[in-house]
């Protein structure tokens, strides 16, 4: 029987790479899992939103996991890892690998509906009970909280419609005419794995997708995608996407697909019909199904009793934690979200907890004992490496004041 301790120092809400990070660098300090800090999770089992992921998804460059801190000292990397595997399939492995050799005590499947003020502490209202914590780190990502953009007839189509988060694989529209919607990696992977299966497909994209020549991200714009998500968590407006702003690798399987004609932009639709979809020009297709790879928003509803949200939109942030309540922290959040810097933004958190808890500041740096300069990898060119150093000073100065 699951149950969560009815009082401890730190709560940390989810267990995907951010939670766990955090997690393991609060434990590195000397705050105690299961004791002094607890993860609770929703999933099933370990990995996070992975675990949720259509089966015929497969690590590579295009959907990169990195490995989490102190993942080379527990055996694994995913840098070594066997890509013929679902992906959900080998992270999931991994986790919960990762959460036996640190003894991390995340408790699943326990859910959370709200984080109340009850004063000096916070209380977590969880599926099993409540928890009452002085701290509250929210870890749960995105999953959550999937986004579906209005159209006109969106209500009136007869067919299909799935999102990302509920897409279960191509073989559930066999022989039908599919609508992707979206410009990011995902859409591109389903009008892949759809070809050959579905009867036609069509794709519609926001704006023109910006293909990266050299087949890798490219680190100037993932620096500017990190900035621009910096700049709207610290203004407390709702957070832009990253895709948007780092492009998509042309990696070789993209660029044959392009060359047989598998991925034909077209701009957005102007409205839906119960059969059809029409574009601006008065064109139209009938179609049978929908998949919206639009992407997510913030996964933080449970936080609403706190009333943390900012007439723009979003949670403003200020040294890791919510400027409306500095006892509510952020991991995985605006420029955190992406793996560019979410193990990097763990230690920071935990070391801003840790503080926060009142925790003496000579235990504040961490040095290689706590993260092995054998798990760095390989070195990033040289000509690379100062956009990397800036990329890791925006994570620091996520959770720094201004």
């Amino acid at each position: 029987m699951v149950s969560v301790p009815a009082r401890v120092d730190v709560v940390v809400i989810g267990a995907g790479q951010a939670g766990l990070s955090v997690a393991y660098y609060l434990q590195r300090l000397g705050v105690r899992p299961g004791v002094d800090q607890v993860v609770v999770d929703r999933g099933p089992a370990a990995g996070g939103a992975w675990q949720h992921r259509w089966p015929a998804l497969r690590l590579g460059s295009a959907h990169r996991v990195h490995d989490l801190p102190g993942m080379r000292r527990a055996g694994l990397s995913f840098e070594t890892a066997d890509r013929a595997r679902p992906a959900r399939e080998v992270v999931g492995e991994y986790y919960a690998h990762y959460e036996r050799f640190y003894g991390l005590d995340v408790r699943r499947p326990v859910g959370v509906a709200a984080v109340y003020d009850r004063g000096t502490d916070l209380m977590v209202r969880t599926t099993v009970g409540e928890v009452q914590a002085r701290i509250v780190v929210n870890a749960t990502g995105t999953w959550g909280a999937p986004f579906v953009p209005w159209y006109p007839g969106l209500r009136e189509f007869r067919g299909r419609q799935v999102h990302t988060s509920t897409y279960g694989g191509a073989q559930d529209f066999a022989g039908q005419r599919v609508l992707v919607v979206g410009g990011g990696t995902s859409a591109i992977g389903f009008l892949l794995e759809l070809e050959g299966v579905a009867a036609k497909t069509f794709w519609s994209v926001r704006r023109p997708v910006d293909y990266l020549q050299q087949g890798t991200l490219d680190l100037e714009a993932a620096v500017g995608a990190v900035e621009a998500q910096d700049e709207a968590a610290r203004a407390g407006r709702a957070l832009p996407s990253i895709v948007s702003g780092t492009g998509v690798p042309l990696t070789r399987r993209i660029a044959a697909a392009i060359d047989r004609g598998v991925l034909v932009e077209r701009p957005m639709f102007d409205r839906l019909t119960a059969d059809s979809v029409v574009w601006a020009d008065g064109s139209r297709e009938r179609i049978d199904a929908i998949v919206w790879a639009t992407g997510f928003r913030p996964d933080i509803r449970h936080l609403s009793p706190l009333k943390l949200h900012e007439k723009a939109g979003g949670v403003q942030v200020a040294s890791g934690a919510a400027e409306r309540d500095p006892r509510v922290f952020f991991a995985g959040y605006g420029p955190t979200a992406s793996t560019i810097g979410a193990n990097r933004a763990g230690r920071t958190t935990a070391r801003q907890v840790y503080a926060a808890l009142g925790g003496p500041t000579q235990s504040l740096e961490m040095t290689a004992e706590a993260v092995p300069v054998a798990e760095a990898g390989p070195q990033a060119p040289e000509v690379e490496q100062e956009q990397v150093d800036h990329v890791a000073r925006l994570m620091a100065r996520f959770f720094t004041d201004a």
